[in-house]
């Protein structure tokens, strides 16, 4: 059928080339339905997974965002497909074109690849999880997220930072949550004139504190003869949520202890002797 011989609307439907464009107007709203479908199906399951598993005691609650992630980005990926199937672009194409892609990604991208390497790494040996207290390089604070690319810390003074998972798993970790105890060690410094003896229990008396764990047993220690002082340590165990506030109220007991007991905390000092040149000289 020729352009000129269209005569009514069903005729101009009936031409080849509105045919095809009715056919690719058809698969691009398709498309671009499973697209927008994709995108709020994703988020929608993750959302729900990442619900569900957080309810389950036995999966960590480091795992839960992860998985609902990954979750996410295949049903994403999927859906780009299927979408771009409909399109009719060949899967095959797609897929052969997605992978020579994503090794060209891969190559330009190695530091974001090492953060997501790292990030699976710290997610199967788990050197902490969310909610522990840790400090790698010069961070320091209680482990908030641990996602693909970075892990969330946030510091004791409350500021949040954002750590590369390669950062992270290429320098040392120290977990201070990774045991439900901690040694606390508390040295101070008395007089040589004092009776250790006397000292001792004057000290221990401090020990009385319901926080203080009867086992590993307190422990007064003579650690070093000083100068100006004998520094004596003592040594006691508390649980990990208590050490902080334990460990300020220590502190502010020892002085006053050592006050009422008559023990000094000497500070240091230095004994100077004169020598006259003329009294070794009678002449």
């Amino acid at each position: 059928m020729n352009i000129t011989d269209v005569s009514s609307f069903n005729d101009l439907l009936a031409l080849p080339v509105v045919e095809q464009l009715t056919g690719y107007a058809g698969n691009l709203l398709s498309g671009l339905v499973i697209i927008i479908l994709g995108f709020w199906f994703s988020g929608r399951i993750s959302s729900i997974i990442r619900t569900r598993l957080s309810r389950i005691k036995s999966v960590d609650a480091t795992l839960s965002p992860v998985i609902a992630s990954v979750i996410r980005y295949i049903i994403l990926l999927i859906t780009f497909v299927a979408g771009l199937g409909s399109f009719g672009i060949e899967t095959t194409s797609i897929i052969a074109v997605i992978g020579a892609a994503g090794l060209a990604v891969g190559l330009a991208l190695q530091g974001t690849l090492s953060n997501v390497a790292a990030g699976v790494m710290l997610l199967f040996l788990r050197p902490f999880k969310v909610g522990d207290w840790m400090e790698t390089g010069t961070v320091s604070g209680t482990v908030n997220e641990i996602g693909l690319f970075s892990t969330i810390i946030n510091t004791f003074d409350n500021i949040y930072i954002s750590v590369p998972n390669s950062s992270i798993w290429g320098s040392i970790i120290i977990n201070h949550s990774k045991y439900n105890t901690r040694r606390m060690d508390l040295d101070i410094g008395i007089s040589y004139e004092t009776d250790l003896d006397y000292a001792e229990k004057t000290l221990m008396a401090l020990v009385s504190d319901d926080r203080v764990l009867a086992e590993p047993a307190p422990q007064f220690l003579v650690v070093a003869y000083a100068d100006s002082a004998i520094t004596v340590r003592l040594r006691l165990y508390a649980n990990v949520d208590s050490y902080f506030p334990l460990f300020w109220d220590m502190m502010r007991q020892i002085k006053p202890a050592l006050d009422n007991a008559g023990i000094s905390i000497p500070y240091p000092q230095r004994d100077v002797r004169l020598i006259d040149p003329s009294a070794s000289n009678p002449d």
